[in-house]
Protein backbone atom coordinates (compact mmCIF):
# COMPACT_ATOMS: atom_id res chain seq x y z
CA UNK A 1 0.00 0.00 0.00
CA UNK A 2 1.29 2.80 -0.94
CA UNK A 3 1.19 6.57 0.93
CA UNK A 4 -0.83 9.36 -1.09
CA UNK A 5 -0.78 11.91 0.55
CA UNK A 6 -4.57 11.73 1.95
CA UNK A 7 -4.11 12.58 5.38
CA UNK A 8 -1.84 15.74 4.83
CA UNK A 9 -4.51 17.52 2.89
CA UNK A 10 -7.63 19.31 5.34
CA UNK A 11 -10.71 17.61 4.21
CA UNK A 12 -12.66 20.69 5.93
CA UNK A 13 -11.36 24.17 6.84
CA UNK A 14 -12.95 24.25 10.20
CA UNK A 15 -13.35 28.24 10.57
CA UNK A 16 -16.12 28.21 7.54
CA UNK A 17 -16.80 23.85 7.72
CA UNK A 18 -16.92 24.26 4.27
CA UNK A 19 -15.10 20.91 2.28
CA UNK A 20 -12.44 21.00 -0.29
CA UNK A 21 -13.37 19.91 -3.44
CA UNK A 22 -9.81 18.04 -4.21
CA UNK A 23 -9.35 17.12 -0.64
CA UNK A 24 -13.18 15.12 -0.69
CA UNK A 25 -11.98 14.05 -4.64
CA UNK A 26 -8.96 12.39 -2.21
CA UNK A 27 -10.75 10.60 0.45
CA UNK A 28 -13.23 9.34 -1.97
CA UNK A 29 -10.58 6.88 -3.39
CA UNK A 30 -11.33 4.44 -6.08
CA UNK A 31 -15.10 5.33 -5.43
CA UNK A 32 -16.99 4.19 -8.43
CA UNK A 33 -15.01 0.83 -8.73
CA UNK A 34 -17.97 -0.68 -7.16
CA UNK A 35 -21.53 -1.89 -7.69
CA UNK A 36 -24.65 0.62 -9.02
CA UNK A 37 -24.63 3.92 -10.77
CA UNK A 38 -22.11 6.26 -10.74
CA UNK A 39 -24.48 8.42 -8.50
CA UNK A 40 -25.28 5.48 -6.30
CA UNK A 41 -21.92 5.07 -5.65
CA UNK A 42 -20.74 8.45 -4.92
CA UNK A 43 -23.37 9.31 -2.17
CA UNK A 44 -22.47 6.13 -0.63
CA UNK A 45 -19.05 7.12 -0.06
CA UNK A 46 -20.05 10.51 0.75
CA UNK A 47 -21.96 8.84 3.40
CA UNK A 48 -19.34 6.67 4.57
CA UNK A 49 -17.12 9.40 5.05
CA UNK A 50 -19.96 11.04 7.75
CA UNK A 51 -20.42 7.81 9.47
CA UNK A 52 -16.79 7.34 10.10
CA UNK A 53 -16.70 10.97 11.56
CA UNK A 54 -14.46 12.16 8.80
CA UNK A 55 -17.28 14.39 7.78
CA UNK A 56 -19.16 16.24 10.57
CA UNK A 57 -22.62 17.11 10.81
CA UNK A 58 -22.83 20.96 9.27
CA UNK A 59 -20.01 20.52 7.31
CA UNK A 60 -21.04 22.36 3.58
CA UNK A 61 -20.13 19.75 0.80
CA UNK A 62 -18.68 21.54 -2.18
CA UNK A 63 -20.63 22.75 -5.08
CA UNK A 64 -22.24 20.42 -7.35
CA UNK A 65 -19.98 22.16 -9.84
CA UNK A 66 -16.70 22.16 -8.09
CA UNK A 67 -16.95 18.83 -6.74
CA UNK A 68 -17.89 17.03 -10.22
CA UNK A 69 -14.83 18.64 -11.74
CA UNK A 70 -12.49 17.49 -9.36
CA UNK A 71 -13.71 13.72 -9.64
CA UNK A 72 -14.23 14.06 -13.52
CA UNK A 73 -17.90 13.35 -13.87
CA UNK A 74 -21.08 15.26 -15.20
CA UNK A 75 -22.54 17.80 -12.57
CA UNK A 76 -25.59 15.81 -12.71
CA UNK A 77 -24.32 12.64 -11.22
CA UNK A 78 -22.96 14.90 -8.30
CA UNK A 79 -26.67 16.18 -8.15
CA UNK A 80 -28.16 12.75 -8.36
CA UNK A 81 -25.86 11.70 -5.35
CA UNK A 82 -26.61 14.83 -3.10
CA UNK A 83 -30.47 14.34 -3.96
CA UNK A 84 -30.38 10.77 -3.18
CA UNK A 85 -28.47 11.29 0.00
CA UNK A 86 -31.16 14.03 1.15
CA UNK A 87 -33.89 11.67 0.60
CA UNK A 88 -31.77 8.73 2.94
CA UNK A 89 -31.80 12.13 5.44
CA UNK A 90 -27.83 12.55 5.34
CA UNK A 91 -27.29 15.77 4.26
CA UNK A 92 -29.62 19.05 5.00
CA UNK A 93 -30.22 21.35 1.27
CA UNK A 94 -31.71 24.51 1.97
CA UNK A 95 -31.72 27.71 -0.39
CA UNK A 96 -27.99 30.08 0.27
CA UNK A 97 -26.70 27.40 2.30
CA UNK A 98 -26.07 24.79 -0.37
CA UNK A 99 -25.97 20.86 0.98
CA UNK A 100 -24.57 20.31 4.67
CA UNK A 101 -23.72 16.96 6.48
CA UNK A 102 -27.00 16.24 8.56
CA UNK A 103 -27.91 15.65 12.41
CA UNK A 104 -26.06 17.18 15.16
CA UNK A 105 -23.21 16.24 17.23
CA UNK A 106 -24.54 14.84 19.32
CA UNK A 107 -26.64 12.41 17.17
CA UNK A 108 -23.44 11.86 15.43
CA UNK A 109 -22.09 10.56 18.34
CA UNK A 110 -25.34 7.98 18.85
CA UNK A 111 -25.07 6.98 15.25
CA UNK A 112 -21.15 5.68 15.75
CA UNK A 113 -22.70 3.12 17.84
CA UNK A 114 -25.05 1.34 16.01
CA UNK A 115 -23.65 -1.87 14.71
CA UNK A 116 -19.67 -2.82 14.36
CA UNK A 117 -16.96 -3.17 11.34
CA UNK A 118 -15.98 -6.12 13.74
CA UNK A 119 -19.60 -7.94 13.76
CA UNK A 120 -18.58 -8.88 9.80
CA UNK A 121 -15.41 -10.63 10.88
CA UNK A 122 -17.93 -13.30 12.97
CA UNK A 123 -20.12 -14.03 10.00
CA UNK A 124 -19.49 -17.09 8.21
CA UNK A 125 -21.87 -19.28 7.30
CA UNK A 126 -21.66 -22.37 8.90
CA UNK A 127 -20.73 -24.46 5.83
CA UNK A 128 -18.31 -21.72 4.76
CA UNK A 129 -14.47 -21.99 5.15
CA UNK A 130 -13.94 -19.30 7.88
CA UNK A 131 -10.98 -17.15 5.76
CA UNK A 132 -12.29 -13.98 8.35
CA UNK A 133 -10.12 -14.35 11.42
CA UNK A 134 -6.76 -14.57 12.54
CA UNK A 135 -7.08 -17.66 14.74
CA UNK A 136 -3.53 -19.21 14.99
CA UNK A 137 -3.06 -22.95 15.41
CA UNK A 138 -2.00 -23.55 18.95
CA UNK A 139 1.90 -24.65 19.45
CA UNK A 140 2.75 -28.29 19.98
CA UNK A 141 4.80 -26.98 23.16
CA UNK A 142 2.00 -24.76 24.65
CA UNK A 143 -0.40 -28.14 24.19
CA UNK A 144 2.39 -29.78 26.65
CA UNK A 145 2.10 -27.20 29.10
CA UNK A 146 -1.59 -26.99 29.31
CA UNK A 147 -1.49 -30.68 29.85
CA UNK A 148 0.97 -30.66 32.67
CA UNK A 149 -0.48 -27.49 34.42
CA UNK A 150 -1.21 -27.99 38.26
CA UNK A 151 -2.31 -25.17 39.66
CA UNK A 152 -1.39 -24.27 43.21
CA UNK A 153 -4.50 -25.03 45.43
CA UNK A 154 -4.06 -22.47 47.73
CA UNK A 155 -4.05 -19.81 45.00
CA UNK A 156 -7.13 -21.96 42.76
CA UNK A 157 -9.84 -21.59 45.61
CA UNK A 158 -9.29 -18.46 46.45
CA UNK A 159 -12.92 -16.40 45.96
CA UNK A 160 -11.47 -13.96 44.45
CA UNK A 161 -8.68 -12.08 43.16
CA UNK A 162 -7.42 -8.12 42.98
CA UNK A 163 -8.68 -6.36 39.61
CA UNK A 164 -5.23 -5.76 38.79
CA UNK A 165 -4.29 -9.46 38.85
CA UNK A 166 -2.21 -11.90 40.66
CA UNK A 167 0.86 -10.05 42.00
CA UNK A 168 2.65 -12.97 40.89
CA UNK A 169 1.76 -12.98 37.08
CA UNK A 170 2.15 -8.79 37.30
CA UNK A 171 5.41 -9.27 38.54
CA UNK A 172 6.32 -12.23 35.79
CA UNK A 173 4.90 -9.96 33.10
CA UNK A 174 7.19 -6.79 34.24
CA UNK A 175 9.66 -9.30 34.21
CA UNK A 176 9.74 -10.34 30.73
CA UNK A 177 8.87 -6.90 29.43
CA UNK A 178 12.37 -5.70 31.39
CA UNK A 179 14.33 -8.48 29.98
CA UNK A 180 13.24 -7.34 26.46
CA UNK A 181 14.17 -4.06 26.95
CA UNK A 182 11.27 -1.99 28.51
CA UNK A 183 11.98 -1.80 31.93
CA UNK A 184 8.76 -2.22 33.65
CA UNK A 185 7.02 -2.62 37.41
CA UNK A 186 4.64 -5.26 38.46
CA UNK A 187 2.67 -1.67 39.63
CA UNK A 188 2.66 -0.56 36.02
CA UNK A 189 0.90 -3.76 34.61
CA UNK A 190 -2.72 -4.49 34.62
CA UNK A 191 -3.68 -8.21 33.72
CA UNK A 192 -7.12 -8.43 31.42
CA UNK A 193 -9.63 -10.30 30.04
CA UNK A 194 -7.49 -10.64 26.51
CA UNK A 195 -5.91 -7.40 24.46
CA UNK A 196 -9.34 -6.23 23.69
CA UNK A 197 -10.72 -5.38 27.05
CA UNK A 198 -7.42 -3.81 27.48
CA UNK A 199 -8.24 -1.17 24.44
CA UNK A 200 -11.92 -0.45 25.36
CA UNK A 201 -10.67 -0.29 29.39
CA UNK A 202 -8.24 2.79 28.04
CA UNK A 203 -10.56 4.15 25.14
CA UNK A 204 -13.40 4.32 27.84
CA UNK A 205 -11.14 6.33 30.43
CA UNK A 206 -9.89 8.62 27.77
CA UNK A 207 -12.44 9.24 24.99
CA UNK A 208 -15.78 10.88 24.87
CA UNK A 209 -18.57 12.28 22.62
CA UNK A 210 -17.12 14.72 19.85
CA UNK A 211 -13.69 13.03 20.70
CA UNK A 212 -10.93 12.26 17.70
CA UNK A 213 -8.75 9.25 17.84
CA UNK A 214 -5.80 9.29 15.53
CA UNK A 215 -5.42 5.17 13.81
CA UNK A 216 -3.65 3.51 10.80
CA UNK A 217 -6.06 4.16 7.98
CA UNK A 218 -6.82 0.35 7.86
CA UNK A 219 -6.92 -1.09 11.57
CA UNK A 220 -7.94 -3.50 13.66
CA UNK A 221 -12.23 -2.92 14.32
CA UNK A 222 -11.88 -3.42 17.71
CA UNK A 223 -10.42 0.17 18.19
CA UNK A 224 -12.93 2.16 15.55
CA UNK A 225 -16.28 0.07 17.17
CA UNK A 226 -15.21 0.81 21.03
CA UNK A 227 -14.23 4.64 19.40
CA UNK A 228 -17.71 4.35 18.03
CA UNK A 229 -19.61 3.19 21.24
CA UNK A 230 -17.85 6.49 23.48
CA UNK A 231 -19.12 8.77 20.66
CA UNK A 232 -15.74 9.51 19.25
CA UNK A 233 -14.73 9.41 15.99
CA UNK A 234 -11.48 7.85 14.25
CA UNK A 235 -9.15 9.61 12.05
CA UNK A 236 -7.03 7.39 9.74
CA UNK A 237 -3.68 8.15 9.08
CA UNK A 238 -2.04 7.66 5.71
CA UNK A 239 0.24 4.44 5.46
CA UNK A 240 3.50 3.29 3.64
CA UNK A 241 5.42 0.06 2.58
CA UNK A 242 6.76 0.43 6.23
CA UNK A 243 3.63 1.12 8.05
CA UNK A 244 2.36 4.68 9.10
CA UNK A 245 3.33 7.80 7.37
CA UNK A 246 4.77 9.50 10.84
CA UNK A 247 4.85 12.77 8.98
CA UNK A 248 0.91 12.43 8.61
CA UNK A 249 0.97 11.45 12.30
CA UNK A 250 2.23 14.88 13.01
CA UNK A 251 0.27 17.02 11.23
CA UNK A 252 -2.85 15.47 12.22
CA UNK A 253 -1.76 15.95 15.71
CA UNK A 254 -0.86 19.20 15.29
CA UNK A 255 -4.30 20.16 14.00
CA UNK A 256 -6.97 17.58 15.44
CA UNK A 257 -5.60 18.10 19.12
CA UNK A 258 -6.84 13.92 19.01
CA UNK A 259 -7.60 12.65 22.60
CA UNK A 260 -5.79 9.26 22.03
CA UNK A 261 -3.81 7.52 19.39
CA UNK A 262 -4.33 3.97 18.75
CA UNK A 263 -1.15 2.46 16.49
CA UNK A 264 -0.26 -1.43 15.90
CA UNK A 265 3.51 -0.77 14.91
CA UNK A 266 4.49 -4.50 14.56
CA UNK A 267 3.15 -7.09 12.05
CA UNK A 268 0.20 -4.77 11.36
CA UNK A 269 -2.99 -5.99 11.46
CA UNK A 270 -4.27 -6.17 8.80
CA UNK A 271 -1.70 -5.11 6.22
CA UNK A 272 1.33 -6.80 8.16
CA UNK A 273 4.04 -3.78 8.07
CA UNK A 274 6.50 -3.35 10.60
CA UNK A 275 7.21 0.22 11.66
CA UNK A 276 11.44 1.40 11.35
CA UNK A 277 13.15 1.96 14.14
CA UNK A 278 13.97 5.82 13.05
CA UNK A 279 9.66 5.64 12.79
CA UNK A 280 9.20 4.19 16.04
CA UNK A 281 12.21 6.45 17.84
CA UNK A 282 9.63 9.68 16.13
CA UNK A 283 6.06 8.26 17.03
CA UNK A 284 7.73 7.70 20.75
CA UNK A 285 8.89 11.52 20.15
CA UNK A 286 5.83 13.03 19.07
CA UNK A 287 3.85 11.14 22.24
CA UNK A 288 6.11 13.24 24.57
CA UNK A 289 6.09 16.35 22.47
CA UNK A 290 2.23 16.64 22.50
CA UNK A 291 1.60 15.11 25.68
CA UNK A 292 -0.66 12.55 23.55
CA UNK A 293 -1.71 8.72 24.73
CA UNK A 294 -0.23 6.29 22.46
CA UNK A 295 -2.12 3.16 22.86
CA UNK A 296 0.51 0.38 21.21
CA UNK A 297 -1.15 -2.55 19.92
CA UNK A 298 1.58 -5.74 20.29
CA UNK A 299 -0.40 -8.72 20.00
CA UNK A 300 1.71 -10.35 16.84
CA UNK A 301 4.67 -7.94 17.86
CA UNK A 302 6.30 -11.68 18.62
CA UNK A 303 5.38 -13.82 15.51
CA UNK A 304 8.33 -12.73 13.53
CA UNK A 305 9.50 -14.72 10.35
CA UNK A 306 12.90 -12.88 10.44
CA UNK A 307 13.05 -13.11 13.80
CA UNK A 308 13.29 -9.63 14.55
CA UNK A 309 10.58 -8.56 17.02
CA UNK A 310 11.26 -4.68 17.23
CA UNK A 311 10.77 -3.08 21.33
CA UNK A 312 8.00 -1.52 22.00
CA UNK A 313 7.37 2.45 21.85
CA UNK A 314 7.71 2.84 25.58
CA UNK A 315 11.16 1.52 24.98
CA UNK A 316 12.15 4.29 22.60
CA UNK A 317 11.01 6.82 25.38
CA UNK A 318 10.17 6.73 29.01
CA UNK A 319 8.88 9.92 29.39
CA UNK A 320 6.38 9.12 26.47
CA UNK A 321 2.55 8.41 27.65
CA UNK A 322 2.75 4.58 25.84
CA UNK A 323 0.56 2.22 26.93
CA UNK A 324 1.66 -1.34 25.71
CA UNK A 325 -1.16 -3.85 25.44
CA UNK A 326 -0.24 -7.60 25.12
CA UNK A 327 -1.95 -10.85 25.27
CA UNK A 328 -1.28 -14.55 25.12
CA UNK A 329 -4.11 -15.42 22.55
CA UNK A 330 -1.93 -15.48 19.30
CA UNK A 331 1.21 -17.00 20.39
CA UNK A 332 0.36 -19.52 23.18
CA UNK A 333 -3.44 -20.32 22.83
CA UNK A 334 -6.48 -17.74 21.56
CA UNK A 335 -9.02 -19.95 24.17
CA UNK A 336 -7.05 -18.68 26.81
CA UNK A 337 -8.62 -14.96 27.52
CA UNK A 338 -5.79 -13.41 29.06
CA UNK A 339 -3.94 -10.02 28.05
CA UNK A 340 -2.51 -7.38 29.50
CA UNK A 341 -1.67 -3.32 29.75
CA UNK A 342 1.61 -2.03 30.28
CA UNK A 343 1.32 1.69 31.82
CA UNK A 344 2.13 4.58 34.23
CA UNK A 345 1.16 3.48 37.64
CA UNK A 346 -1.33 6.24 38.59
CA UNK A 347 -3.32 5.07 35.09
CA UNK A 348 -3.51 1.22 36.02
CA UNK A 349 -4.79 2.35 39.55
CA UNK A 350 -7.77 4.40 38.08
CA UNK A 351 -7.99 1.82 35.06
CA UNK A 352 -8.00 -0.88 38.07
CA UNK A 353 -10.93 0.90 39.14
CA UNK A 354 -12.80 0.68 35.77
CA UNK A 355 -12.07 -2.74 35.72
CA UNK A 356 -13.50 -3.53 38.99
CA UNK A 357 -17.16 -2.05 37.48
CA UNK A 358 -16.58 -4.29 34.17
CA UNK A 359 -15.50 -7.71 35.47
CA UNK A 360 -14.11 -7.76 39.07
CA UNK A 361 -11.09 -9.49 38.15
CA UNK A 362 -9.96 -12.09 35.22
CA UNK A 363 -10.51 -15.94 36.28
CA UNK A 364 -8.17 -17.25 38.80
CA UNK A 365 -7.00 -20.60 36.79
CA UNK A 366 -6.76 -18.54 33.86
CA UNK A 367 -4.38 -16.59 34.99
CA UNK A 368 -2.25 -19.41 36.80
CA UNK A 369 -2.27 -21.40 33.12
CA UNK A 370 -1.13 -18.16 32.05
CA UNK A 371 1.69 -18.08 34.46
CA UNK A 372 3.08 -21.26 33.59
CA UNK A 373 2.94 -20.48 29.52
CA UNK A 374 4.73 -17.16 30.39
CA UNK A 375 7.90 -19.16 31.62
CA UNK A 376 7.97 -20.35 28.37
CA UNK A 377 7.13 -17.52 26.12
CA UNK A 378 10.48 -17.44 23.97
CA UNK A 379 9.89 -20.78 23.02
CA UNK A 380 6.47 -20.55 22.21
CA UNK A 381 6.67 -17.60 19.95
CA UNK A 382 9.52 -19.20 17.95
CA UNK A 383 7.05 -21.96 17.41
CA UNK A 384 4.15 -20.12 16.45
CA UNK A 385 6.52 -18.00 13.76
CA UNK A 386 8.04 -21.01 12.37
CA UNK A 387 4.34 -22.61 12.21
CA UNK A 388 2.79 -19.99 10.15
CA UNK A 389 6.08 -18.61 8.23
CA UNK A 390 5.52 -22.48 6.79
CA UNK A 391 2.00 -21.68 5.98
CA UNK A 392 2.57 -18.40 4.52
CA UNK A 393 4.52 -19.98 1.97
CA UNK A 394 1.61 -22.17 0.83
CA UNK A 395 -0.80 -19.09 0.57
CA UNK A 396 1.89 -17.18 -1.91
CA UNK A 397 2.18 -20.71 -3.81
CA UNK A 398 -1.78 -21.10 -3.77
CA UNK A 399 -2.31 -17.01 -4.76
CA UNK A 400 0.46 -17.70 -7.75
CA UNK A 401 -2.16 -20.82 -8.85
CA UNK A 402 -5.68 -19.01 -8.25
CA UNK A 403 -4.73 -15.12 -8.17
CA UNK A 404 -2.19 -14.55 -9.99
CA UNK A 405 -3.36 -10.97 -10.68
CA UNK A 406 -3.36 -9.90 -7.16
CA UNK A 407 -0.50 -7.95 -6.05
CA UNK A 408 0.40 -7.43 -2.16
CA UNK A 409 3.82 -6.98 0.24
CA UNK A 410 4.71 -10.16 1.62
CA UNK A 411 5.00 -9.76 5.10
CA UNK A 412 8.14 -10.08 7.44
CA UNK A 413 5.37 -11.46 10.66
CA UNK A 414 1.90 -11.59 11.29
CA UNK A 415 -0.77 -14.05 10.82
CA UNK A 416 -2.24 -12.38 7.69
CA UNK A 417 -1.47 -11.16 4.10
CA UNK A 418 -3.25 -7.95 3.12
CA UNK A 419 -3.67 -8.40 -0.79
CA UNK A 420 -4.87 -5.86 -3.43
CA UNK A 421 -7.53 -6.59 -6.51
CA UNK A 422 -6.49 -5.46 -10.07
CA UNK A 423 -9.73 -4.18 -10.65
CA UNK A 424 -13.35 -3.51 -8.81
CA UNK A 425 -15.14 -4.10 -5.44
CA UNK A 426 -13.16 -5.99 -2.83
CA UNK A 427 -16.78 -5.51 -0.77
CA UNK A 428 -18.98 -6.93 -3.84
CA UNK A 429 -16.19 -9.55 -4.48
CA UNK A 430 -16.57 -10.99 -0.63
CA UNK A 431 -20.32 -11.54 -1.54
CA UNK A 432 -19.79 -13.80 -4.76
CA UNK A 433 -17.11 -15.30 -2.14
CA UNK A 434 -19.84 -16.20 0.02
CA UNK A 435 -21.97 -18.25 -2.86
CA UNK A 436 -18.91 -20.08 -3.29
CA UNK A 437 -18.80 -21.16 0.12
CA UNK A 438 -15.38 -18.95 1.30
CA UNK A 439 -16.34 -16.08 3.96
CA UNK A 440 -13.32 -13.40 3.21
CA UNK A 441 -13.13 -9.70 4.87
CA UNK A 442 -12.55 -6.68 2.55
CA UNK A 443 -11.46 -3.33 2.94
CA UNK A 444 -14.36 -1.85 4.72
CA UNK A 445 -13.98 -4.29 7.75
CA UNK A 446 -10.64 -2.18 8.85
CA UNK A 447 -11.31 1.22 7.28
CA UNK A 448 -10.68 4.23 9.74
CA UNK A 449 -12.33 6.31 7.51
CA UNK A 450 -13.49 6.38 3.48
CA UNK A 451 -11.15 4.12 1.70
CA UNK A 452 -10.18 2.55 -1.13
CA UNK A 453 -12.91 -0.62 -1.89
CA UNK A 454 -9.84 -3.12 -3.20
CA UNK A 455 -7.98 -4.79 -0.30
CA UNK A 456 -8.77 -9.00 1.06
CA UNK A 457 -6.98 -9.64 4.21
CA UNK A 458 -6.09 -13.53 4.10
CA UNK A 459 -5.09 -14.86 7.06
CA UNK A 460 -2.97 -17.69 6.94
CA UNK A 461 -3.62 -19.56 10.59
CA UNK A 462 -6.36 -22.11 8.79
CA UNK A 463 -5.11 -25.62 8.77
CA UNK A 464 -3.23 -26.78 5.80
CA UNK A 465 -5.82 -28.33 3.54
CA UNK A 466 -8.77 -25.68 4.63
CA UNK A 467 -6.52 -22.84 3.32
CA UNK A 468 -5.96 -24.97 0.06
CA UNK A 469 -9.44 -25.38 -0.57
CA UNK A 470 -10.40 -21.68 0.94
CA UNK A 471 -7.86 -20.02 -1.69
CA UNK A 472 -9.09 -22.38 -4.44
CA UNK A 473 -13.23 -21.54 -3.92
CA UNK A 474 -12.13 -18.08 -3.64
CA UNK A 475 -9.90 -18.25 -6.96
CA UNK A 476 -13.50 -19.84 -8.93
CA UNK A 477 -15.17 -16.70 -6.95
CA UNK A 478 -13.13 -13.78 -8.48
CA UNK A 479 -13.27 -15.42 -11.97
CA UNK A 480 -16.99 -15.79 -11.55
CA UNK A 481 -16.43 -11.85 -10.82
CA UNK A 482 -14.43 -10.71 -13.72
CA UNK A 483 -16.68 -11.50 -15.99
CA UNK A 484 -19.43 -9.22 -14.78
CA UNK A 485 -16.85 -6.42 -14.81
Amino acid sequence: MSADGRANQRLVDHRTAIVDSAALAARLGRWSHGDGTLSAQLAHRIRSLAETGELRPGDRLPAERALAAAISVSRGTVVSAYAALAEQGAVERRQGSGTRIAGSSAAHARDNGRGGRGEALFSALPDAIDLLRTVPQIPDAAVAIIRAHEPRLDLALIPETDPAGFPMLRAQIADLLTAEGTPTTPEQILVTHGAQQAISLVVNAMVGPGDVVLAEEVTWPGVTDTVGLRGGSVHGIAMGEDGLDVAALEVAMARMRPALVALNPHHQNPTGTRLSAASRTRVADLAAQYGVPIIEDRVVAGISFDGVVPPTLAAERPDAPVIVVESLSKWAWAGLRVGWLRADPVLVRRLRGARQLADQSTSVPAQLLASDLLEHAAELRREISATHQERLRLLLRLMDEHLPDWTFREPRGGLALWAALPVGSADALARIAAVHGVAVAGSAEFAAGASPDDHIRLPFTAPDAVLTEGIRRLGEAWREYRELL
